[in-house]
């Protein structure tokens, strides 16, 4: 019993002098990496500023904001075809049929569809559609796509049909 009380006695002890050592080197590192003093900076900062009448505001000035992914999407869906846009996107719901998608080809599909005109198809495929056979997403879910490329999308697929 005695051996074990000795071991367990210094084993507890070098947990509390690693612990020790440890907090002081970790608040030392806290204290001197950029890194970290950066982004505490940036957690801490205010989230906003006012800009005063007769005062000089020039450094309220908003910076613009990064270039999104999804600015590079819509720019580069724009050079596809319809075709290539369809194998990129519509495939995913018009190529099974999921979620009462008309299938791709499927002339008794898209015979209602297409008798309400090519405006009421590219709206539906652009805002969003709630029918009794099914739902359409706008731009099928993918709104990162220019509304010229959903277009053409809908267009390759009519095309099928007729």
């Amino acid at each position: 019993m005695l051996v074990l009380g000795v071991l367990i006695g210094i084993a507890v002890g070098l947990y509390v002098v690693s612990r020790i050592i440890a907090a002081v080197t970790q608040e030392e590192h806290v204290r001197t990496d950029p890194d970290v003093q950066q982004r505490l900076e940036e957690r801490i900062a205010p989230f906003a500023r006012v800009a005063v009448a007769g005062q000089d505001n020039s450094a309220l000035e908003v910076a613009a904001p990064p270039a999104a992914a999804g600015a590079t999407a819509t720019t580069a869906s724009q050079d596809l075809s319809g075709e290539q846009i369809y194998n990129m996107a519509c495939v995913a719901c018009h190529g099974q049929g999921i979620g009462g998608a008309p299938k791709f080809g499927d002339a008794a599909a898209w015979a209602p569809r297409v008798a309400k005109g090519a405006d009421t198809l590219h709206q539906h495929s652009l805002e969003g559609f709630q029918g009794s056979a099914g739902y359409m997403p706008p731009k099928g879910g993918r709104v990162d796509l220019s509304d010229e490329a959903v277009i053409a999308a809908v267009d390759y697929m009519v095309e099928a049909v007729q």
